[in-house]
């Protein structure tokens, strides 16, 4: 964005935030309100299309049994915390360092931070790729069924190439994004996937491999997201500018990187752990396995609605971080105010939709009677928790944007686990609420995740921000050296 447009968006945000006098006729709200839609939409596809890569392959496997079905979720979920969360959230940092040097015009610094990501996070899956290949001990030695852990172990080896692929993927992601290329994306992800259906059905049934068939082609499907992100990449005139070649200069200032990076791990690890610990906690309720099993469908459902917001999060952190690195404080932070508002139309709409179907949203999982009319007690409680989680998201979006992410790793440890785990306990095990106590838990976490985001957001100064993240770029901005 110019001078000109910044000029351009001043008015309306004067005349809207500032309460000054202003002639502006409200096109700079319409204008950000467009351009984050036009991100937000392809990046909550994107999403969707990654989520549903295990979700393709556990539906197969659960055509096979009962101990295939429960092996494969527990690795799943096994390799979701000790790895992806952990390479998403590193990955994080290239919100904050692309997003402000693509702002500030400073191009090819994002291909080099792209590769110190790539190099930093290939470095840590070595010891993650340890991890799982004990996935069966460990679960087994933390007191899991023994037929049950031995089945996960063998599905997370099967799925260790995945490890490696999805660290890129992040990395590939992040730097796309930040240049506002939110379509190719999307088309990678739905070509994946599509042909995710196809190698699960070749490898679980066809060939006679089962279980490591469906973690094999989880491998094989991120893989191919990769390299065909890689090639567009290689070969698009779109990224001529930011992708210049290999560059030695990736392998230096490589602490200052992880200073970013493992506070950024840390505030998406924190919530995502969290949100694991109440499925556990669920099994030592009375009747575990209906709380286990209603507690797992509810988890289902907002992961998947958590969709919409986590695109809308990704729009604003690319938003604020573009416009903190080209010096328009005003324009970042009508950004994080025209996001909250959208954020709030869309809970209020997505939460009136859980409510309606609540009483045959179960049926979709189970034919249980019992399950189903539990599903349908909790549907209004998951809707307020979508509705605050919505929010938090996108202050959180924000908060990447800004580089803050030590701020939040800092909120998120006080908000889940000074405040929402005990409270979840007290409520599910000493007050006897059981699988709801145990959700309201969480809902005041994210009550104080949300109070204090926006206190922080409220009593920013944009100006400094905009400072802060214009000397990030040029204290980081070194001559270009490529070797290939």
């Amino acid at each position: 964005m110019g001078r000109e447009d910044e000029d351009h968006i001043k008015s309306p945000l004067i005349s809207i935030i500032s309460q000054e006098n202003g002639d502006g006729d409200g096109d700079g709200v319409f204008e950000e309100t467009q351009k984050q839609l036009w991100l937000a939409g392809p990046l909550i596809c994107v999403s969707l299309l990654q989520y549903s890569l295990n979700l393709i392959s556990i539906m197969f496997v659960g055509h096979l049994g009962e101990l295939s079905l429960s092996g494969a979720s527990m690795a799943t979920s096994f390799a979701s915390v000790t790895g992806f969360s952990l390479f998403m959230g590193m990955a994080c940092a290239l919100d904050t360092l692309c997003g402000q040097s693509y702002g500030a015009k400073q191009y090819h610094m994002l291909g080099i931070y792209m590769q110190r990501a790539m190099v930093i996070l290939m470095l840590v899956s070595i010891p993650v790729a340890l991890i799982w290949l004990n996935t069966g001990s460990i679960l087994k030695a933390v007191g899991q069924d023994p037929d049950i852990s031995r089945e996960a172990g063998v599905y997370a080896q099967f799925m260790l190439p995945s490890l490696f692929a999805y660290g890129l993927l992040q990395c590939l992601v992040r730097f796309l994004q930040t240049q506002n290329i939110v379509f190719p994306m999307m088309v990678s992800s739905g070509i994946a996937t599509l042909l995710h259906v196809l190698i699960c059905w070749l490898l679980v049934f066809k060939s006679g491999l089962g279980t490591k068939g469906a973690a094999l082609a989880n491998s094989i499907s991120y893989w191919n997201n990769v390299i065909l992100l890689a090639l567009y990449v290689k070969f698009s005139s779109s990224c001529a500018k930011t992708w210049t070649g290999f560059s030695r200069e990736a392998i230096h200032g490589i602490l200052p990187f992880i200073k970013l990076a493992i506070p950024s791990a840390v505030m998406v690890c924190l919530e995502m752990w969290s949100f694991e610990l109440i499925v556990l906690l669920s099994g030592l309720l009375p009747n575990p396995k209906l709380e286990t099993s209603v507690l797992s469908i509810c988890l289902n459902t907002a992961a998947v609605v958590w969709m919409i917001p986590f695109g809308l999060s990704g729009a604003v952190s690319t938003r604020v971080s573009n416009e903190l690195g080209a010096g328009h404080p005003r324009t970042a932070r009508l950004a994080v105010i025209v996001v909250l508002v959208v954020a709030i139309v869309v809970g209020i709409l997505v939460g009136s939709v859980l409510i309606l179907i609540r009483n045959i949203w179960g049926y979709a999982y189970s034919s249980e009677v019992e399950v189903v009319k539990y599903v349908a007690s909790l549907m209004p409680i998951l809707a307020v928790s979508n509705f605050i989680d919505g929010l938090q998201c996108v202050l959180s979006g924000s908060v990447r944007g800004c580089g803050w992410q030590k701020i939040g790793a800092y909120i998120n440890l006080g908000s889940y686990y000074l405040v929402g785990i005990p409270l979840a306990v007290l409520l599910a095990f000493v007050l006897h609420i059981g699988g709801k106590g145990l959700w309201f838990g969480i809902i005041c976490a994210l009550i104080v995740q949300v109070a204090s985001l926006m206190t922080i957001t409220i009593r920013t100064d944009w100006e400094t921000e905009a400072k802060k993240a214009q000397e990030r770029v040029y204290e980081s901005t070194l001559p270009m050296d490529i070797v290939s």
